[in-house]
């Protein structure tokens, strides 16, 4: 059930950019768009379709606001207009970039609808808004009208409003594509050449972050914001935007309200210190998360696993996802901040890691020595572990009670050499493709009570009870322990 605060006296308009397949364009043309419309005054506010954690970061480079994920798989339909309605909040328009192809969403073969469910198409749908498709033109002709007549038609839910044609050729190739256009009535909202220097140096999970990319991701966001301004149809684009329905807006206080305090903080009401790691090696994160902590009395400080140590007065350790491969001998050689988590952990201090927190945890990755809390060896492989996850929780932890139900999401690259570890339980468990049971992750027993580790990245704004418990469990823990 969402809870949520009062309706807005009224939506911000949306432009959602989709496209016919991944890899045609969206994330620059997406981007770009957020940066020229800033530089005209516009207030945006930027969002992608889906669980995907790096194009959020150069969003938020190029709107000036912290880029927000919509993910129906992860949340529930029901809470994308909350979620949207809060991070629109305040601004002028608001920028969707969907994921993959229109249609594309989670593959279940029950399903008898067009609009996949957690597709573009899905997100456009929920939030009223039309749909703009990037279409990469090399290789298109006349046929380009028997494509977009497809898109156009292929449920009526979704609006298609207009096309963006992108990495055309040359004059002449623009003039057949527009008539194609022309043909089924959708108007060009842009025509964009193609450009080799606009592209972004990516590794085995996609684009590098922007927080890892550092100079070199500003000049990129500065080089799409330059190209959408010199070949988008900028007032037209803002013409098709439109706002859905009013509604109720997502609120943390409200959420996280909603679920009682448990009885172990003793009446203890002081602000626990929640650590959350961040740096360039630990980038992946929802803005919910935050928020939800916040809002359920935290005080959050974010430190750099990298060159700091545990902020003073630290009861809860929060470990996202990230690339902790890329930065492992940088981690390693930081072996202060290693012992303190191991201390925590030793101690029943509250850890919630996420996949690249979990290899944080392991005593070794590639070679190089990790926190050791949890005493398994990770390493690099090559098979992409890619997908959504029904998984529930098969042992009481700091996050989730036994028996709990989520949706999540793995997104990873390196794998584990054994997948338990002496003192911990499994996390999760679910039916993989093939029917078989899977036991992921590791909840902490004796002598580490407060563990909850996995490759599994859950939405907090799907499940803000979890994030109520494990801050109640790091007061908790404060209350006890002398550490305040």
């Amino acid at each position: 059930m969402v809870t949520a605060g009062p309706s807005p006296s009224g939506s911000v308009p949306a432009v959602v950019i989709a496209a016919p397949a991944s890899g045609s364009g969206k994330t620059t043309i997406a981007t770009g768009l957020m940066g020229a419309l800033r530089a005209t005054g516009v207030v945006v506010a930027p969002f992608k379709v889906g669980p995907d954690y790096i194009d959020p970061g150069y969003h938020t480079l190029a709107a000036g606001r912290p880029g927000r994920n919509l993910d129906p798989v992860m949340v529930g339909p029901e809470r994308i207009g909350p979620l949207f309605r809060h991070g629109a909040s305040g601004s002028d328009l608001a920028v969707v970039e969907g994921v993959m192809g229109l249609f594309d969403g989670r593959i279940d073969a029950e399903a008898t609808a067009p609009v996949a469910h957690g597709s573009t198409a899905h997100v456009a749908t929920l939030l009223g808004a039309p749909v703009v498709l990037v279409v990469d033109a090399r290789g298109h002709s006349q046929s380009l009208a028997a494509l977009l007549h497809g898109f156009a038609t292929f449920d009526a839910s979704v609006r298609l409003a207009g096309v963006v044609l992108n990495r055309v050729g040359s004059a002449r190739h623009e003039q057949v594509l527009r008539q194609a256009c022309e043909r089924v009535g959708l108007p060009v909202l842009g025509v964009v050449p193609r450009l080799a220097e606009l592209e972004v140096p990516s590794r085995h999970l996609g684009l590098i972050p922007a927080a890892e990319h550092g100079l070199s991701a500003t000049r990129a966001v500065a080089a799409m914001t330059d190209l959408a301004t010199r070949t988008l149809d900028i007032p037209a684009i803002r013409a098709i935007a439109s706002a859905g329905p009013d509604g109720p807006v997502w609120d943390p206080a409200v959420e996280v309200a909603a679920h009682p305090a448990r009885a172990a903080t003793g009446g203890h009401t002081t602000r626990p210190v929640v650590a959350v790691a961040g740096g360039r090696a630990f980038t992946f994160g929802y803005v919910e998360h935050r928020e939800l902590l916040e809002a359920a009395g935290a005080e959050v400080v974010v430190f750099d696993p990298v060159h700091d140590r545990l902020p003073p007065g630290t009861s809860g350790v929060v470990l996202p996802g990230g690339f902790p491969e890329e930065h492992a001998a940088d981690l390693a050689a930081n072996d202060t901040l290693r012992g303190q988590l191991r201390a925590h952990a030793a101690a029943g201090g509250p850890i919630h890691a996420e996949c690249a927190g979990l290899l944080y945890l392991t005593a070794m990755l590639d070679g190089h020595a990790m926190s050791g809390v949890i005493d398994v060896a990770a390493r690099f492989a090559s098979p992409l572990t890619l997908g959504y996850r029904d998984a529930v929780a098969v042992a009481d932890s700091s996050v989730f009670p036994a028996g709990t139900r989520v949706v999540g999401h793995e997104f990873h690259r390196t794998a584990l050499d054994s997948p338990s570890a002496v003192g911990f339980d499994a996390a999760w468990g679910w039916r993989g493709v093939d029917g078989a049971p899977v036991l992921e992750g590791f909840v902490g027993g004796s002598g580490h009570a407060g563990v909850h580790a996995s490759y599994l990245h859950t939405h907090p704004a799907g499940h803000p009870e979890g994030i109520r418990r494990f801050v109640d469990a790091a007061r908790a823990w404060a209350a006890g322990s002398d550490r305040e």
